[in-house]
């Protein structure tokens, strides 16, 4: 442990011309008094590190020193390539890894570009959750990333939708996706014709890795695999249609009420407008209730011509507005 902190600290220093001892603190996690112990056990195995006292002062390294524990490990290397997202990062086990690459590459860099990461910090960041929701990482999700890395297979215990019973899956993990927040592992059961599924991560209660390796199909494409199960899931949940008479303003507004995609097609499709410029749309949609839900966003720029169900829903809901709020003033 402490000489993983000792490495870390002349690559801190070798990146950067000076740092005070609560720089360096805060970056090992440790208090300053261990910063100056550290200092003198580098200094005395022959690492030209020394202090400068002063307000400008701080722990440097004699001008060109170079160390060579620039190599990285295999978890590093694959991190790096995972640097742009933190969030992800941390809810796998993988912060530690990161950091560690990122000093090394800093380390290696020339003086010119040493600051090319704390720039690049400055200028993106990628926050993938959506508005007003909290993030909870799954609990097992650092043993499935794991098992992901490492190529092992993997006995889940898995509970089917919301309170459903619990089956058991033998599984070879392939890959890991973050999709609004939630995550998802894509894996092939090893029962059967051995099929490729998606599993939601959060729906795992127990996660066995055992030293069993799989053999990875080099075809196997996770961006497109997503993609392709993604789109699949979005038709599927559609099981029903309503139509619908849209103001030019409903038009306008109708892909931020309901799925866009949805909506994209179904406006394509539509004839053309009237002459008071409504449009005739057929939208399919998951069910009656959850349209009511989401069409009620449009307000009087849509009126529901089919199912004769849920046209009575908004006839009810204009009459207790009514109620609510009387005629209007003249």
């Amino acid at each position: 442990m402490r000489a993983a902190r000792l490495i870390k600290m002349v690559l801190l220093l070798q990146s950067r011309p000076s740092m005070t001892a609560a720089e360096l603190a805060r970056e090992l996690e440790v208090s300053e008094r261990t910063v100056t112990r550290d200092a003198q056990a580098l200094s005395e195995a022959g690492v030209p590190v020394y202090a400068e006292r002063g307000r400008a002062g701080g722990y440097r390294l004699v001008g060109g020193y170079r160390t060579r524990l620039t190599g990285l490990h295999r978890s590093e290397a694959e991190a790096l390539f995972l640097s742009g997202v933190p969030g992800a990062l941390r809810e796998m086990g993988l912060q530690d890894a990161a950091s560690a690459a990122r000093l090394k590459v800093s380390a290696a860099l020339l003086p010119s570009l040493r600051d090319a990461s704390r720039t690049a910090a400055q200028r993106f960041h990628l926050d993938a959750p959506d508005w007003f929701k909290e993030p909870e990482p799954p609990e097992l999700l650092p043993a499935v990333a794991d098992a992901v890395w490492d190529d092992r297979c993997v006995t889940a215990r898995y509970r089917r939708g919301r309170g459903g019973e619990e089956a058991v899956r033998e599984l070879e993990p392939y890959g890991l996706v973050l999709k609004a927040g939630v995550w998802y592992l894509c894996a092939r059961v090893r029962e059967g014709e051995g099929s490729f599924r998606v599993y939601r991560i959060d729906r795992f209660t127990a996660v066995d890795a055992g030293a069993e390796r799989f053999t990875r199909d080099e075809d196997f494409d996770l961006p497109a695999f997503w993609a392709e199960r993604a789109a699949q899931f979005a038709r599927s949940i559609l099981r029903a249609e309503v139509v619908l008479r849209l103001s030019p303003r409903g038009v306008r507004v109708l892909p931020y009420a309901v799925d866009p995609r949805s909506a994209r097609e179904a406006l394509d499709a539509a004839g053309a407008a009237g002459a008071d410029g409504w449009v005739t749309v057929t939208l399919p949609v998951e069910s009656e209730e959850i349209a009511h839900t989401q069409l009620r966003m449009l307000g009087p720029e849509a009126e529901v011509l089919a199912p004769e169900s849920l046209r009575e829903r908004f006839a009810l809901d204009a009459r207790r507005l009514a109620g609510l709020y009387g005629d209007p003033a003249p």
